[in-house]
C-alpha cells in the first residue's frame, strides 16, 4: 500500500476521505499534530495546495489536502474561507449567517471543496474543485451532518444536508463531487507511483 498523508489533524476528515478512496491502493495517515500549516491562501484551492505541498515537503511523503466552505451570494461569498471560524460553535455560525441574511429573498449559496495532492517534493500533481449548489433556509431542518448542514437546502433532493441519508450526501456534496472528479486521475497516479 502506498502512503498518503492527509494534511489535517482531524481523524473524522481522514475517515471521510478513506471512504471516498476505498478502491485505491493508498493508505491514509494523519499529519503529525505538531506540524501546523498556516492557511494564508485567498481561495480554497490555494489553501489546499499550500497544505498539501508543505506537509509533503516536511515529511518527504505524498500528501493530500482539502479546503472547503460555504459561499452565500447575497453576502458576497461570505463566510467563504472563514466558514469554520464564523462562530465558536455550529449553532453560533448558523445563527450569525441567518442574522446577516435577515429577510433577504436571494438565498442562493454553494458549498465548495478544493482538493490537492502533492508529491514528496511538494509539487502539486493533482487538484480539483467540487461544487454543490443550494439555498439557505430561513431556519434549520434535520438532525444529521454538522456545520451549516441544517440550513443548506439542495433543491434537486428537496432536503437539507442534515436531512439526507449519509450515502446521498456523500454522492452529491461538494466533497463527493471533488473526489469523484479526482478518482480517475488518482487511479492513474497510483499505477505510476512506486510504494
Amino acid at each position: 500500500m502506498k502512503k498518503l498523508v492527509v494534511a489535517t489533524g482531524n481523524p473524522g476528515k481522514l475517515k471521510e476521505m478513506q471512504e471516498y478512496l476505498t478502491d485505491l491502493p493508498w493508505q491514509l495517515e494523519l499529519k503529525p499534530a505538531n506540524l501546523d500549516i498556516e492557511e494564508t491562501g485567498t481561495t480554497f484551492i490555494a489553501n489546499a495546495r499550500l497544505k498539501a505541498s508543505e506537509v509533503a515537503k516536511a515529511l518527504k511523503k505524498w500528501a493530500i489536502a482539502d479546503d472547503s466552505g460555504l459561499a452565500v451570494d447575497a453576502l458576497d461569498g461570505a463566510p467563504g474561507l472563514y466558514s469554520a471560524r464564523y462562530g465558536k460553535t455550529d449553532k453560533d455560525r448558523i445563527n450569525r449567517l441567518l442574522a446577516e441574511l435577515g429577510e433577504t429573498t436571494n438565498r442562493q449559496a454553494k458549498f465548495i471543496c478544493a482538493v490537492a495532492i502533492a508529491n514528496p517534493d511538494g509539487k502539486i500533481v493533482l487538484e480539483t474543485e467540487g461544487i454543490c449548489p443550494g439555498e439557505i433556509l430561513y431556519s434549520p431542518r434535520g438532525d444529521g451532518g454538522f456545520g451549516y448542514d441544517p440550513i443548506f437546502y439542495v433543491p434537486s433532493q428537496q432536503q437539507t444536508f442534515a436531512e439526507m441519508a449519509s450515502v446521498t450526501k456523500s454522492e452529491i456534496s461538494h466533497r463527493g463531487v471533488a473526489f469523484a472528479q479526482l478518482m480517475p486521475q488518482l487511479q492513474e497516479l497510483s499505477r505510476n507511483v512506486a510504494n
